[in-house]
């Protein structure tokens, strides 16, 4: 017991409550993924702590379009063979690397890191909206994609995009209907996602 009166936690039990902060992680499976961790090599284990450790220091947002990189600002933005005159605005940053996969897309992005959810306290505000406007300002962008996921929250979002950027004149488009309703773009096979991004319709 500690002078407080409570119990310590233990560094096993620690790595359970670690692991379960993960998305998707349920207890029951931070128990298995901690004890698999645990009968790991000394070597392997510390190779993932230190990788872990290496995403942290090393990797952060580019300041053009806030998708995660190593340089700022990323590949993509400094990229002269990319279309500039088109912006395709995605809810985070693995939509990026699965609208890259397709090959059929070659403008920027604009990675939101969220989407509008009232139910989960989430607003407009909390989202990197207010910098995609100000990359309308000056860059001449012709065509918005919004590439939300088709769901509940990801149409909401778009919907509000498409309020506030309407009124500056650029064409707004979404990915044509090959995608399925309530999947997200991270999931999608890349022949659903080249044929949705080719069909693209105004919006």
């Amino acid at each position: 017991m500690t002078q407080s009166g409570r119990s310590e936690v233990g560094p096993v039990s620690r790595l359970v409550d670690e692991l379960h902060k993960l998305p998707g992680i349920g207890p029951k499976t931070a128990q298995r993924l901690a004890y698999y961790l645990i009968r790991m090599p000394a070597d392997e284990a510390r190779g993932l702590a230190e990788a872990i450790g290496a995403v942290k220091d090393r990797i952060g947002l580019c300041g053009q379009c806030f998708d995660i990189t190593e340089s700022d600002p990323c590949a993509i933005c400094v990229d002269a063979s990319r279309d500039r005159a088109r912006i395709c605005v995605v809810e985070e940053p693995l939509d990026v690397r699965a609208l890259e996969r397709t090959r059929s897309y070659h403008g920027l992005y604009h990675v939101l890191h969220g989407v509008i959810s009232p139910i989960n306290g989430v607003g407009p505000d909390d989202l990197k909206i207010r910098p995609l406007l100000e990359r309308l300002k000056v860059d001449g962008v012709e065509e918005i994609v919004i590439a939300t996921n088709p769901n509940v929250e990801g149409e909401a979002t778009a919907m509000y995009l498409q309020r506030l950027l309407e009124a500056l004149g650029t064409r707004i488009t979404r990915p044509a209907r090959g995608l399925p309703v309530g999947g997200d773009l991270e999931y999608a096979d890349e022949v659903t996602l080249s044929r949705a991004m080719d069909g693209r319709q105004p919006f």
